[in-house]
């Protein structure tokens, strides 16, 4: 059974009301059709390959297909650019010192929605009480990658052999370019 279907508070139909459009219910309704014949196989929670992937949120990124891994092997956490925020860290923590991860690449992409400046991106979002968000844009692609994996390095919190690393992935190519070596 889903998630809706579970809740004591708010039956399924009922909880359609409260969303801004029937797109939206209709997504939920083949995600909660889909999963009632989703069957996957017991896994180990640690994942497979050591590995923790931060990427973008971007739906044109597929880590798994795009890298070569499966479901299990890795981490993947995902953020609006890819960016190293506490909240990043937080799971980085968690995934390193209670799950034995200990590889960490840091991927951002080329023509990314991010790849600009706060103002710009509070200035689309205009209406919006959006002004005490950092959305951590930025303007060169490279430097926000050595940025973000120097981030992670200077939390102090990895484990002293720890690997982090990070790339760009093109959206138009498929291919990932490494900028900072593990």
């Amino acid at each position: 059974m889903g998630l809706f279907t579970q809740s004591r508070h708010i039956a399924p139909r009922r909880a359609a009301a409260f969303r801004a459009d029937s797109t939206a219910v209709t997504e939920l309704d083949r995600i909660l059709k889909a999963n009632e014949s989703y069957t996957a196989s017991p896994m180990a929670g640690p994942p497979a390959k050591r590995l923790c992937i931060v990427t973008c949120m971007d739906a044109r990124i597929d880590p798994l297909a795009a890298f070569g891994l499966d479901l299990g092997d890795t981490h993947v956490i995902r953020n609006a650019g890819g960016r190293v925020t506490d909240d990043t860290i937080r799971s980085v923590v968690l995934s390193a010192h209670a799950l034995g991860t200990r590889e960490f690449g840091v991927i951002h992409h080329t023509r990314c929605g991010v790849q600009t400046t706060n103002d710009a991106i509070k200035e689309a979002l205009a209406g919006l009480d959006v002004g005490h968000i950092d959305f951590l844009a930025f303007d060169d692609l490279d430097q926000s990658v050595r940025d973000d994996v120097q981030a992670l390095v200077d939390t102090k919190l990895l484990p002293p052999d720890a690997a982090v690393w990070g790339g760009v992935y093109d959206v138009d190519t498929g291919q990932l370019r490494i900028v900072v070596e593990p």
